[in-house]
């Protein structure tokens, strides 16, 4: 048996016999392993931390998950993957599949490829385009040494999904990734997205289980790069199984005059600690995140939002909704952070919760870190019950309560949903949350 094989969980002999068995540029290598020194000198996060003190995991042990084999032993095969809810009705320009941080599959429409756009796994790509590549892996967009899960991620991600589109290409059709994992299993996903100036694309990204009940670790990170005067439209979907434990760093960063509208869905896992940032670095750089959420059950979603603007005349607008059922829980922390050179600065954010039970719980914790003094900076949180007479008019229009209920969910996430583009992502996401939602009596 190879050392890569019969090393287990996340050790040193683990981390070295998986390095071992990777073939990859000297470069990437020495960034893997700076990044391990770190994640082994940082703890566990803790409640003591003032961003995790209302999120425990200390039900979380790692020690039972381990790395996945560079090898690629024990790969699931294709016929396991779950089905993909965003892909279902678009016309994709190219679609790739990673399961179990294993790549299973990648196709690219032959025009785009001729235009020099590469889109598949990160893990390969990085191999044939090193030299084009590195300037933006060493531009370290998500930092590794924020906390423990960072670090991991940057040592050992597998798989991984990479768009890269040249300078003033536009990508038409949007491009597909789906990570998946089977119970049990680790992901350990990177994606980068990279758009040089004057580039347009769209990238429909979602995650799924093989048993929508099922347990595993997801430890991730996402890079978005929008230099000068690209546009990208970035929808991020989280559908794992109800066990799942999600840890991600995200990322966009984006230049003078680029536009990024970032949308998420955040549906599955048992608990998800996510920080989401995004970095004006350019004047008139321009970024809309929409976030869409819902919980049951005991899951518990904690989101960190930051809105940072580093240079003058750019706009952020987010706006995050929430619905809540049953004992969930969630967490929004939101920041908007303005520079001291970044006047002229518009920015927005603003958290709503629709509590479907008396036993739900939303956290909402906007704030503002302002050094500049030529600004408009607003934020605004709201929770509140679905109201009983909207209830009692719908059902005495016929609906059942239940169709009321599900009636007045989807006017809750409508404002998000205009945003999204796409008609059959909309279409997508309001299902998948309507077949969530349960009755509520009792309320």
């Amino acid at each position: 048996m190879s050392t890569a094989i019969a090393a287990k969980g996340f050790s040193q002999a683990a981390f070295d016999a998986y390095l071992a068995a990777r073939d990859e540029p000297a470069w990437l290598l020495d960034m893997r392993r700076k990044a391990w020194a770190r994640f082994q000198d940082l703890p566990l996060p803790s409640v003591r931390d003032e961003e995790w003190m209302r999120t425990d995991i200390r039900l979380f042990k790692l020690d039972r998950f381990e790395l996945p084999d560079a090898l690629g032993h024990g790969e699931a095969s294709q016929g396991q993957v779950p089905h993909a809810l965003l892909a279902a009705g678009v016309n994709l320009g190219g679609r790739a599949v990673v399961m179990n941080s294993h790549a299973l599959s990648a196709k690219l429409e032959p025009s785009l490829a001729k235009q020099g756009v590469l889109f598949g796994s990160l893990q390969h790509l990085v191999k044939e385009h090193g030299d084009l590549l590195r300037p933006f892996f060493e531009r370290r967009v998500v930092d590794p040494h924020k906390d423990k899960f960072a670090a991991l991620n940057a040592a050992c991600w597998s798989g991984g999904t990479l768009l890269y589109v040249p300078k003033g290409v536009r990508i038409e059709q949007p491009l597909h990734a789906l990570s998946a994992i089977s119970n049990g299993g680790v992901d350990l996903d990177k994606t980068l997205v990279i758009l040089e100036p004057g580039a347009d694309a769209t990238m429909l990204s979602e995650t799924a289980s093989t048993d929508t009940t099922g347990g595993g670790m997801h430890c991730g990170s996402i890079e978005l790069i929008v230099e000068q005067g690209a546009r990208l439209r970035y929808v991020n979907l989280q559908n794992w199984g109800h066990e799942v434990w999600h840890f991600a760093h995200q990322k966009g960063h984006v230049g003078r005059e680029g536009r990024l509208q970032w949308t998420i869905g955040a549906l599955g896992s048992r608990l998800a600690k996510v920080n989401q940032h995004v970095a004006m670095t350019g004047p008139d750089a321009e970024v809309q995140v929409n976030g869409v959420m819902f919980t049951e059950g005991k899951q518990h979603l904690s989101y960190n939002t930051h809105q940072h603007h580093q240079a003058a005349f750019c706009k952020s607008d987010l706006l995050y909704k929430a619905a809540l059922q049953d004992k969930s829980r969630t967490v929004w922390r939101g920041m908007i952070r303005v520079e001291r050179d970044a006047q002229r600065t518009d920015a927005y954010q603003r958290n709503d919760n629709l509590m479907l039970s008396r036993d739900a719980r939303a956290d909402s914790i906007p704030g503002l870190e302002i050094e500049a003094d030529d600004v408009r900076c607003t934020h605004g949180s709201t929770s509140g019950r679905v109201d009983d007479q909207q209830l009692f008019y719908a059902m005495t229009r016929g609906y059942t309560r239940r169709e009321a209920v599900r009636m007045i969910v989807a006017g809750f996430f409508q404002q998000v949903f205009d945003r999204i583009t796409i008609e059959s992502v909309r279409d997508a996401l309001s299902e998948a949350i309507g077949r969530r939602v349960s009755d509520i009596k009792g309320l």
